[in-house]
Protein backbone atom coordinates (compact mmCIF):
# COMPACT_ATOMS: atom_id res chain seq x y z
CA UNK A 1 0.00 0.00 0.00
CA UNK A 2 1.45 3.41 -0.59
CA UNK A 3 0.70 7.23 0.73
CA UNK A 4 -2.80 8.46 -0.99
CA UNK A 5 -0.64 11.46 -1.59
CA UNK A 6 3.02 10.34 -1.77
CA UNK A 7 2.10 7.31 -4.15
CA UNK A 8 5.24 7.88 -5.71
CA UNK A 9 7.65 9.14 -3.14
CA UNK A 10 7.62 10.89 0.78
CA UNK A 11 10.62 12.95 1.27
CA UNK A 12 11.36 13.70 4.35
CA UNK A 13 13.08 17.77 4.48
CA UNK A 14 16.03 18.93 7.28
CA UNK A 15 16.10 22.87 7.57
CA UNK A 16 17.18 24.70 10.33
CA UNK A 17 13.84 26.27 12.30
CA UNK A 18 14.94 29.86 11.22
CA UNK A 19 14.71 28.88 7.81
CA UNK A 20 11.23 30.22 5.97
CA UNK A 21 12.53 29.97 2.35
CA UNK A 22 13.53 26.23 1.63
CA UNK A 23 10.31 24.57 2.79
CA UNK A 24 8.54 26.95 0.56
CA UNK A 25 10.85 26.18 -2.41
CA UNK A 26 10.56 22.61 -2.41
CA UNK A 27 6.98 22.55 -2.50
CA UNK A 28 7.14 24.62 -5.48
CA UNK A 29 9.14 22.35 -7.04
CA UNK A 30 6.97 19.16 -5.74
CA UNK A 31 5.51 17.19 -8.77
CA UNK A 32 2.28 15.01 -7.94
CA UNK A 33 2.61 11.77 -6.21
CA UNK A 34 5.45 13.28 -4.18
CA UNK A 35 5.01 15.12 -0.67
CA UNK A 36 7.33 16.82 1.21
CA UNK A 37 7.78 16.12 4.79
CA UNK A 38 9.64 19.12 6.89
CA UNK A 39 11.81 18.99 10.38
CA UNK A 40 12.87 21.22 11.99
CA UNK A 41 16.52 21.63 13.55
CA UNK A 42 15.86 23.78 16.70
CA UNK A 43 18.30 26.72 16.00
CA UNK A 44 18.31 29.73 18.00
CA UNK A 45 18.04 32.99 15.97
CA UNK A 46 21.52 34.61 16.57
CA UNK A 47 21.73 38.67 15.44
CA UNK A 48 24.97 39.22 15.69
CA UNK A 49 26.48 36.69 12.97
CA UNK A 50 30.06 37.82 12.16
CA UNK A 51 33.18 36.35 10.16
CA UNK A 52 34.13 34.79 14.11
CA UNK A 53 31.31 33.26 14.48
CA UNK A 54 29.61 31.95 11.70
CA UNK A 55 31.51 28.41 11.44
CA UNK A 56 30.16 27.85 15.38
CA UNK A 57 26.88 28.67 14.54
CA UNK A 58 26.44 26.38 11.90
CA UNK A 59 28.34 23.73 13.31
CA UNK A 60 26.10 24.13 16.34
CA UNK A 61 22.83 24.19 14.11
CA UNK A 62 24.26 20.31 12.52
CA UNK A 63 24.42 18.92 15.77
CA UNK A 64 20.43 18.78 15.82
CA UNK A 65 20.67 17.26 12.37
CA UNK A 66 20.33 13.69 14.00
CA UNK A 67 17.21 14.55 16.15
CA UNK A 68 15.53 16.24 13.21
CA UNK A 69 15.69 12.57 11.48
CA UNK A 70 14.59 10.87 14.11
CA UNK A 71 11.74 12.61 14.05
CA UNK A 72 11.01 12.90 10.06
CA UNK A 73 11.32 9.08 10.53
CA UNK A 74 8.72 8.48 12.08
CA UNK A 75 6.31 9.51 9.16
CA UNK A 76 8.48 6.74 6.97
CA UNK A 77 9.62 8.86 4.62
CA UNK A 78 11.44 7.26 1.63
CA UNK A 79 14.49 9.42 1.15
CA UNK A 80 15.81 12.62 2.63
CA UNK A 81 16.33 16.18 1.43
CA UNK A 82 19.19 18.41 3.14
CA UNK A 83 17.28 22.03 3.36
CA UNK A 84 20.44 23.46 4.96
CA UNK A 85 23.79 23.87 2.73
CA UNK A 86 26.55 25.05 4.75
CA UNK A 87 27.68 22.42 6.51
CA UNK A 88 27.20 20.38 3.69
CA UNK A 89 30.55 22.34 1.77
CA UNK A 90 32.46 22.14 5.19
CA UNK A 91 35.85 19.98 5.30
CA UNK A 92 36.17 19.68 1.53
CA UNK A 93 34.25 16.23 -0.13
CA UNK A 94 35.84 14.43 2.45
CA UNK A 95 33.58 16.05 5.20
CA UNK A 96 30.40 16.68 2.60
CA UNK A 97 30.73 13.03 2.01
CA UNK A 98 31.03 11.91 5.85
CA UNK A 99 28.10 14.37 6.44
CA UNK A 100 26.23 12.37 4.05
CA UNK A 101 26.89 8.75 5.77
CA UNK A 102 25.95 10.08 9.29
CA UNK A 103 22.41 10.72 8.24
CA UNK A 104 22.29 8.27 5.94
CA UNK A 105 23.08 5.84 8.71
CA UNK A 106 21.06 6.79 11.32
CA UNK A 107 17.94 6.85 8.87
CA UNK A 108 18.67 3.97 6.63
CA UNK A 109 17.47 5.95 3.90
CA UNK A 110 19.35 7.76 1.54
CA UNK A 111 19.60 11.90 1.34
CA UNK A 112 20.43 14.30 -1.22
CA UNK A 113 22.47 17.24 0.06
CA UNK A 114 23.35 20.81 -0.98
CA UNK A 115 27.32 20.58 -2.21
CA UNK A 116 27.04 17.20 -3.88
CA UNK A 117 23.50 18.46 -5.39
CA UNK A 118 25.20 21.17 -7.14
CA UNK A 119 28.14 19.58 -8.39
CA UNK A 120 25.51 16.78 -10.06
CA UNK A 121 24.24 19.74 -11.88
CA UNK A 122 27.68 21.50 -12.82
CA UNK A 123 28.27 18.16 -14.42
CA UNK A 124 25.12 17.91 -15.80
CA UNK A 125 25.72 21.29 -17.97
CA UNK A 126 29.34 19.93 -18.72
CA UNK A 127 30.85 23.57 -17.20
CA UNK A 128 34.16 24.24 -15.33
CA UNK A 129 34.40 27.33 -14.37
CA UNK A 130 32.01 29.00 -12.18
CA UNK A 131 31.43 32.44 -9.25
CA UNK A 132 29.26 31.73 -6.84
CA UNK A 133 27.18 33.71 -4.08
CA UNK A 134 26.47 33.02 -0.55
CA UNK A 135 24.93 34.30 2.25
CA UNK A 136 27.52 33.93 4.49
CA UNK A 137 30.43 35.07 5.48
CA UNK A 138 33.83 34.90 4.23
CA UNK A 139 35.31 31.88 6.37
CA UNK A 140 32.43 29.80 5.22
CA UNK A 141 32.78 30.67 1.27
CA UNK A 142 36.35 29.92 1.85
CA UNK A 143 34.84 26.21 2.99
CA UNK A 144 32.62 26.43 -0.28
CA UNK A 145 35.35 27.36 -2.46
CA UNK A 146 37.78 24.08 -1.10
CA UNK A 147 34.53 22.10 -1.60
CA UNK A 148 34.16 23.35 -5.34
CA UNK A 149 37.86 23.44 -6.14
CA UNK A 150 38.52 19.59 -4.45
CA UNK A 151 35.60 18.64 -7.40
CA UNK A 152 36.92 19.51 -9.74
CA UNK A 153 36.03 23.03 -10.57
CA UNK A 154 37.59 26.71 -11.41
CA UNK A 155 36.08 28.90 -8.71
CA UNK A 156 37.01 32.35 -10.40
CA UNK A 157 35.13 34.56 -7.64
CA UNK A 158 32.55 34.60 -5.15
CA UNK A 159 30.84 36.97 -2.91
CA UNK A 160 29.75 36.57 0.68
CA UNK A 161 26.44 38.65 1.20
CA UNK A 162 27.04 38.38 4.71
CA UNK A 163 23.60 38.53 6.21
CA UNK A 164 23.62 39.77 9.86
CA UNK A 165 21.01 37.07 11.08
CA UNK A 166 20.12 33.43 10.35
CA UNK A 167 16.32 35.06 9.67
CA UNK A 168 17.96 37.85 7.89
CA UNK A 169 19.42 36.22 4.98
CA UNK A 170 15.58 35.44 4.14
CA UNK A 171 15.56 39.18 4.01
CA UNK A 172 18.03 39.57 1.10
CA UNK A 173 15.88 41.12 -1.40
CA UNK A 174 15.86 40.07 -5.40
CA UNK A 175 17.34 43.04 -6.17
CA UNK A 176 20.54 42.65 -3.58
CA UNK A 177 20.87 39.31 -5.47
CA UNK A 178 20.48 40.47 -8.83
CA UNK A 179 23.21 43.09 -8.31
CA UNK A 180 25.32 40.37 -7.03
CA UNK A 181 24.84 38.06 -10.27
CA UNK A 182 26.03 40.94 -11.96
CA UNK A 183 29.21 41.25 -10.23
CA UNK A 184 29.62 37.72 -10.60
CA UNK A 185 29.58 37.24 -13.84
CA UNK A 186 32.10 37.77 -17.00
CA UNK A 187 33.87 35.73 -20.11
CA UNK A 188 35.89 34.13 -17.82
CA UNK A 189 32.95 32.02 -16.00
CA UNK A 190 31.17 29.75 -17.33
CA UNK A 191 28.08 28.89 -14.66
CA UNK A 192 26.95 30.93 -11.81
CA UNK A 193 26.35 29.51 -8.23
CA UNK A 194 23.93 30.31 -5.60
CA UNK A 195 24.60 28.36 -1.90
CA UNK A 196 22.65 28.94 1.42
CA UNK A 197 18.75 27.40 1.30
CA UNK A 198 17.30 30.63 3.37
CA UNK A 199 17.95 32.78 0.66
CA UNK A 200 15.25 32.93 -2.48
CA UNK A 201 16.40 32.54 -5.59
CA UNK A 202 14.45 29.41 -7.62
CA UNK A 203 12.91 32.17 -10.00
CA UNK A 204 15.61 34.50 -10.39
CA UNK A 205 18.24 32.00 -10.96
CA UNK A 206 16.05 31.01 -13.75
CA UNK A 207 15.24 34.10 -15.01
CA UNK A 208 19.02 35.00 -14.95
CA UNK A 209 19.82 31.81 -16.93
CA UNK A 210 17.57 33.38 -19.92
CA UNK A 211 19.29 36.78 -20.04
CA UNK A 212 23.17 35.64 -19.18
CA UNK A 213 22.64 32.74 -21.68
CA UNK A 214 24.76 30.62 -19.08
CA UNK A 215 24.05 28.26 -16.40
CA UNK A 216 22.72 29.65 -13.02
CA UNK A 217 22.11 27.16 -10.05
CA UNK A 218 20.15 27.94 -7.12
CA UNK A 219 21.03 25.43 -4.63
CA UNK A 220 17.38 24.71 -3.27
CA UNK A 221 16.62 23.96 -6.93
CA UNK A 222 19.71 21.41 -7.28
CA UNK A 223 18.81 19.93 -4.49
CA UNK A 224 15.21 19.35 -5.18
CA UNK A 225 16.53 18.37 -8.47
CA UNK A 226 19.13 15.27 -7.19
CA UNK A 227 16.48 14.36 -5.11
CA UNK A 228 13.90 13.82 -7.74
CA UNK A 229 16.32 12.19 -10.24
CA UNK A 230 17.96 9.76 -7.68
CA UNK A 231 14.30 8.22 -7.15
CA UNK A 232 13.91 7.86 -11.06
CA UNK A 233 11.32 10.56 -11.49
CA UNK A 234 11.98 12.42 -14.04
CA UNK A 235 9.38 14.89 -14.71
CA UNK A 236 10.16 18.22 -16.67
CA UNK A 237 9.15 21.09 -14.47
CA UNK A 238 8.80 24.38 -16.20
CA UNK A 239 9.35 27.86 -14.78
CA UNK A 240 12.46 27.09 -12.78
CA UNK A 241 15.86 27.02 -14.96
CA UNK A 242 16.68 24.55 -17.74
CA UNK A 243 18.08 22.01 -15.14
CA UNK A 244 14.24 21.11 -14.36
CA UNK A 245 13.52 21.15 -17.93
CA UNK A 246 16.52 19.83 -19.86
CA UNK A 247 18.02 17.42 -17.22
Amino acid sequence: MRDALGWRKKFGVLGPSTNTIVQVDFDDLRVPGVTNHYSRIFTPNSRAVSNETFMAGTTKISEGVIDAVRSVMTCEPDYLVMGMSAVTFYDGVKGADAFQAKVENEAKVKISIGSHSCTAALKAYGVKSLSFMSPYYPVANAEVRRYFTESGFNVVRDIPMQAPSWTGIAEITTAQCRETIKKLDGPDVEAIVQVGTNLSMIRLAAAAEMYLNKPVIAINTATYWHALRANGITDKIYGFGRLLEEF
